[in-house]
């Protein structure tokens, strides 16, 4: 026996959208649907701190007390920065020390 030749038909989104779906709520919940929780971690950080570490960016770090330090970043972990500094010894910050920072 051959195969037969069977042709795929695709409802017209149209149609698919009119249909009523069983996945959503039942008209006694009626209400705003329930937010999404954000990702706990968006990895934004970690990208900036890399891209400055790659191109050995200058940058100046307020503290919580107002001392500024300058440096580059050398590496990071999950609680703290290293910084290299040029003429004075290189410094482990602790990142809840830190304010703000931004590019010298």
């Amino acid at each position: 026996m051959e195969p037969a030749n069977r042709r795929l038909i695709r409802p017209a989104l149209v149609e698919v959208k009119e249909q009523p779906s069983t996945n959503r709520r039942s008209n006694s919940n009626v209400g705003p649907p329930k937010k999404i929780v954000p990702p706990e971690q968006t990895n934004a950080e970690n990208f900036y701190y890399v891209k400055q570490m790659q191109a050995k960016t200058p940058m100046v770090i307020l503290l919580q007390d107002g001392e500024t330090i300058e440096g580059t970043i050398e590496w990071y972990d999950k609680t703290c920065l290293k910084i290299h500094r040029q003429e004075q010894p290189n410094i482990l910050l602790y990142k809840p020390c830190i304010k703000y920072m931004y590019k010298a």
